[in-house]
């Protein structure tokens, strides 16, 4: 089965409907994945997504029993977000049972006063996830009210039910939580760490403004912004970003229990995941009002996020908060790279390249698919890990709140969907790759007209991309194609003639009138190169970060390698493409290293072979022996 995707800037229609809303200029555009990458997409839709047993996530919600303040209430909304994308491009018959069922379930619980949830009354809005649970539930009623309104015929008044159960739950969380709410708290002092979680409740309460147009929820969106900028001891996501203040060192800036008034259990602004769910919904505001400063403050945080927390495979944090981890990475620290925060992670650098235009979005997206995403779904695709750690074994996410899940099986589905919207789009007059990926596209200028073309390629296993035009009589068309930022020389050949201007970390354009079988050929930059970091050496090829696994049975992997031998930035000529000794891995290579203490191999006289697979292979079979590693010693010398 392959599968067909509408892709844009903001949420995923067939390809006959027409896009609701946008980051920019966007039409729709269908992207069909073939391949190894379609394979495992299908399966994870087939055993993951359609297999969700939507009775049990949805129970809590008819149940009402929550006591000790969990997050049974986020489970529904993050299986919407997956669900509703996979059902139009699938039309799997189950799946669309579950999703009118689960939505009939949740409408159905929804109280007098327009609350959804599972919380008593004397808990609600409290210290607990209940305004993170509703956050949730907004997004799933809204996913489900864009595909009623889009598939339209007998849809159209689930939609509205939908819209409206959206509404009335929106307007109890303001009646509560507003500027004059019943609570007599503040929304940011509502949840856990530091009002982040429950301030991200602004993304929905923006999706929801824009369905609706109804300025109630844009001064909601205005109150919450408020709260995450002004308050001494609040979120503060503006001020301290526009100062330049890292991640991982916000805590201390007039945020103390104290000041807290006690009312949030982690008192602290460390938090991954839901600093960037704010920043995604700050986003959304700065289209509807032009503020920015909220998108500068979004942009200089993800920037400090890539310097100082993304490591080689893409992925960040440890125990789910901030660490200054890149410099950290090649230590064994405990639950690295939660499933969560890498989905999260793409789902920002996704928003931020369909508002920017910087295709730097795009290369961290691919970084962090191929390697900590990947790695992080089972191979059959029932399964997303909790943490991926860089060295030691893939191992099975807790059970949460009492329930037969967990956040980051429930949110992995979400992370594909990054990838897939950005691999090809059409924005104004211009069509772009952003991805490499066996696929067939096709899309719809701003004029009209339609184009199309196929893409072979093994990539990344193979540096080769080929892309032949499926296009005609649409005139002139510019097609821009990312140039990856590792790849220093890239060639790009139309029709067999080589073009020139291609640029590392920027897009080149080929303006030309499509016709049937022109062929566009891109040859990537992919050696193999170094990475040192405090007597430690890591290697990736491309976007690939490239690990030892226990299932090669070559050697010691702690043997440190020697010192002075390889250097940082480095290209290693010695590894060789060779054939993968099982089928779960995707790719393997031979290398010719310096290991060996001096006193074991003086001189490295006595070089040794080993072998590597790609990082998303490594450990895959999720079980204690099979081992791997991704960081490896360099020898210390006798000063050091």
């Amino acid at each position: 089965m392959n599968s067909r995707f509408s892709v844009n800037t903001g949420y995923i229609f067939s390809s006959s409907c027409i896009m609701l809303l946008a980051a920019a200029t966007s039409h729709a555009a269908d992207v069909q994945l073939k391949g190894g990458l379609g394979d495992r997409l299908n399966m994870m839709i087939e055993r993951h997504v359609v297999a969700q047993d939507v009775d049990y996530i949805t129970a809590p919600f008819l149940e009402k029993t929550e006591t000790k303040g969990w997050w049974q209430t986020e489970f529904w909304g993050k299986w919407m977000h997956s669900a509703m994308p996979y059902l139009s491009y699938t039309g799997n018959a189950k799946l669309q049972a579950s999703v009118d069922r689960g939505i009939d379930r949740i409408i159905s619980s929804q109280e007098e006063n327009g609350y959804i949830g599972n919380y008593p009354d004397a808990l609600r809005c409290g210290n607990g996830w209940d305004v993170w649970g509703m956050k949730y539930t907004l997004m799933g009623l809204m996913h489900y009210y864009d595909f009623a309104k889009a598939k339209g015929g007998n849809y159209a008044e689930r939609g509205t039910k939908a819209i409206n159960a959206a509404k009335r739950l929106c307007d109890y969380v303001i009646a509560e939580l507003g500027p004059n709410g019943r609570r007599g708290r503040e929304l940011w002092q509502t949840g856990n760490w530091s009002g982040y979680a429950s301030s991200s409740i602004l993304e929905p309460v923006m999706w929801l403004y824009k369905r609706t147009g109804e300025k109630t929820y844009l001064d909601f969106a205005t109150y919450i912004v408020k709260g995450m900028e002004e308050p001494e001891a609040g979120p503060r996501l503006v001020d301290l970003a526009l100062k330049g203040i890292s991640v991982a060192d916000r805590n201390g800036y007039g945020n103390t229990p104290e000041k807290h008034g006690g009312y949030v259990m982690k008192h602290n602004r460390w938090k991954s995941y839901e600093m960037m769910s704010c920043y995604q919904g700050m986003i959304e505001y700065y289209e509807a009002t032009g503020r920015r400063d909220l998108l500068e403050a979004a942009i200089k945080t993800s920037e400090d996020i890539i310097k100082e927390e993304i490591n080689v495979a893409g992925g960040c944090a440890c125990s789910e908060a901030w660490f200054h981890g890149a410099r950290k990475q090649h230590l064994p620290y405990l639950r690295l790279q939660e499933t969560c925060v890498t989905t999260t992670w793409m789902r920002l650098c996704e928003k931020l390249l369909a508002t920017t235009d910087d295709p730097k979005w795009a290369d961290q997206i691919e970084r962090t698919f191929y390697n900590a995403y990947l790695a992080a779904m089972k191979q059959d695709g029932a399964e997303f890990a909790g943490y991926t750690p860089l060295s030691g074994n893939r191992y099975h996410g807790q059970h949460h709140c009492y329930m037969h899940t967990d956040c980051c099986t429930a949110n992995g589905p979400r992370g594909f969907l990054c990838f897939l919207r950005e691999l090809f789009t059409t924005r104004g007059n211009a069509a772009t790759f952003n991805f490499y990926a066996s696929s067939l596209v096709s899309g719809e200028m701003s004029d009209g007209r339609k184009i199309a073309f196929d893409m072979y390629s093994l990539y990344p296993r193979s540096n080769r991309a080929r892309i032949v035009s499926h296009t005609e009589d649409a005139g002139i068309v510019p097609l821009r194609l990312r140039i990856p930022g590792w790849s220093a020389n890239t060639v790009v050949k139309l029709n067999g003639k080589a073009q020139q201007g291609t640029k590392a970390g920027s897009y080149f354009t080929i303006e030309h009138e499509w016709r049937l079988g022109d062929i566009v050929e891109v040859e990537f930059d992919m050696p193999v190169v170094a990475h040192t970091l405090d007597h430690s050496v890591a290697f990736t090829r491309g976007p690939v970060l490239l690990a030892r696994d226990s299932r090669f049975a070559d050697g010691d992997m702690t043997e440190p390698l020697r010192k002075g031998m390889i250097k940082d930035g480095q290209s290693m000529p010695t590894f060789s493409a060779v054939r993968v000794p099982t089928d779960d891995m995707w790719m393997a290579f031979s290398a010719t290293l310096p290991i060996g203490s001096h006193h074991a191999n003086p001189e490295g006289a006595l070089p040794t072979t080993v072998f590597f697979c790609d990082y998303a292979s490594a450990g895959n079979e999720w079980r204690e022996g099979n081992f791997y590693r991704t960081w490896f010693p360099v020898e210390y010398g006798p000063t050091e």
